[in-house]
């Protein structure tokens, strides 16, 4: 079986790398040349775990096209991994998909065999139906169902994770146009996946619903998990890690992305709650819950900045944040709570210092404030009044006291996810201030 992906960036380049180890042969094509031309020799710009080690022990089944047209006749399946950006309104841009659609058509032309289309990018509800399929229709002299097919097939993974994810889902959805194409897609999905997970069959209308409403979810799960952190920050003897642990344990709930830490950020969760709210004002439904969900994230991170400017006793003072990335394992930093804390920081006149592990990833230039990015910890630390935690990377969980023997004399620790042991607030000078357990003292008679 050899198929072919439009889109190497940083799914799509993951996604050949993981078929290709489960012996699939994979053409890959992009129209940024430096991106195609890193993957025809076998290398790669996107920074995942694993990935360039797949690539180099796969690289016989691994081959660039020189265009969509040559990509599209040497394979059966295409799946199309371009960007869907935001606009202004919260709506996905079509552009880059009806651009690689219209090639894919123009090529589907003159193709005597059958082919399968597979959308991996994110869309609207009836973006296939009304605008994707017509496209490849037109540009094809073609009938979808009759000469070729077209499935909707979003993965649901996340940075710094993507070839895991990919490879064991929790679950495969598939929004098909036809039967015949869906059990086609199944049965390939179902020789790349490692585990035994289901495979949800939906109408595209249904599985382009079910994307966006997935992640929509999950983050009102983030936020309703932060809100409690709040709470118990205000009781003395709170412990939101408590309480979001007992509530865990019902099944109704679960402990997955349930746990008080700072906001939400990212490529995808932000913009899919903004697409949600589009689409349900579009259609004249009720957007309060994703509007409700934005709200209390962006709140979320304006009392994270206040806390933070309350610990600082003068203006001026050197701030170090150990966490740019949005989350752990990938250098990304897309609407970062650590990369909007720092541009926050800085405003108000404190000096930042930071600290990334994929730091050598990260541009300073590509920050929208100034900072100095250092590669050690320790020399990060030095002579910082306040030092923040945004990510709960293992690397700083094993941090110890001399890490911190050159940070200012009563400095204080903001440590959002509890990476920090126990004992350090006891064995030092440090004022360790951990997300979610309760600082403040409350007049019992006023609640």
């Amino acid at each position: 079986m050899t198929v072919s992906i439009l889109g190497l960036g940083k799914l799509g380049v993951c996604m050949a790398a993981a078929m290709a180890s489960r012996g699939l042969n994979v053409i890959g094509y992009d129209n940024q040349p430096d991106t195609l031309s890193a993957f025809d020799a076998g290398e790669t710009i996107v920074v995942e775990p694993d990935l360039k080690e797949l690539i180099s022990a796969n690289r016989q089944r691994l081959r660039a096209a020189d265009s969509t047209a040559e990509a599209i006749h040497d394979s059966a399946f295409t799946f199309v991994v371009v960007p869907t950006p935001s606009d202004d309104t919260g709506a996905f841009s079509l552009e880059y998909v009806i651009t690689a659609f219209t090639a894919i058509g123009t090529a589907l032309a003159t193709k005597p065999d059958f082919h399968h289309v597979v959308l991996c990018s994110t869309v609207l509800p009836n973006a296939m139906r009304q605008s994707l399929i017509p496209a490849l229709e037109q540009a094809s002299g073609k009938r979808c169902g009759q000469d070729f097919t077209v499935s909707y097939n979003p993965e649901f993974i996340a940075l710094g994770s993507v070839i895991h994810d990919y490879l064991n889902p929790d679950f495969s959805l598939i929004g098909e146009y036809n039967p015949a194409g869906g059990d086609a897609l199944e049965a390939l999905l179902n020789s790349i996946i490692l585990n035994d997970s289901p495979c949800k069959r939906l109408t595209i209308e249904n599985a382009e619903i079910t994307k966006i409403a997935l992640n929509a979810y999950v983050t009102t799960k983030i936020t309703f998990a932060n809100m409690l952190a709040d709470f118990c920050e205000k009781i003395p003897g709170g412990d939101a890690q408590a309480v979001c642990g007992a509530l865990g344990s019902d099944t109704r709930i679960g402990r997955k992305y349930f746990l008080g830490g700072t906001p939400f950020g990212g490529p995808c969760f932000p913009r899919d709650n903004r697409a949600l709210e589009f689409f349900a004002t579009q259609i004249g439904c009720s957007a309060d819950i994703p509007r409700a969900t934005i709200n209390s994230n962006r709140a979320g991170l304006g009392r994270l900045v206040a806390e933070a400017l309350s610990l600082i006793n003068k203006s001026g003072s050197k701030i170090a944040v150990l966490g740019l990335a949005y989350k752990s394992g990938t250098p990304v930093i897309d609407e970062s709570p650590g990369v909007m804390l720092c541009s926050a920081l800085a405003a108000a006149g404190h000096t930042i210092s930071a600290h990334d592990f994929l730091s050598p990833s990260i541009s300073p230039e590509a920050l929208p404030f100034s900072v100095s990015l250092h590669d050690s910890i320790r020399e990060c630390l030095e002579d910082a009044s306040l030092v923040i935690i945004t990510l709960p990377e293992s690397g700083y969980s094993t941090l110890t006291l001399t890490d911190f023997s050159s940070v200012a004399t009563n400095a204080v620790v903001l440590d959002c996810w509890h990476v920090l042991p126990a004992h350090f607030a006891d064995q030092s000078d440090l004022q360790i201030l951990r997300r979610g357990e309760g600082r403040e003292s409350i007049e019992t008679d006023s609640l």
